[in-house]
């Protein structure tokens, strides 16, 4: 059973304006390496040039932001859903 990546508004472009793409990863690394592979270019707006997720931009796993699991290594089972969420700025 694949594992759901909801797409945010300004990155849709990328992922032909799908909302929700299924990946079947074992890790949310493997997760962001397989929506390269299929959209070439989404990954330069997820991680910075070290390969961590850019400071601006959280990522969930079920609800749950992975800086507080295991970062990239979190590890995904069947029907989980993986939130990017920019973070959003304001004064």
């Amino acid at each position: 059973m694949p594992k759901n990546v909801r797409i945010p508004t300004p990155l849709r472009k990328l992922t032909n304006n799908e909302e929700t793409v299924a990946v079947d990863a074992v890790t949310v690394a493997e997760a962001i390496a397989e929506l390269q592979s299929r959209f070439p270019g989404i990954q330069e707006r997820l991680v910075d040039d070290q390969g961590q997720v850019r400071r601006f931009v959280n990522v969930y796993v079920n609800e749950e932001d992975i800086r507080f699991l295991q970062n990239q290594n979190t590890p995904l089972k069947d029907g989980d859903e993986i939130s990017i969420i920019p973070a959003i700025a304001g004064g």
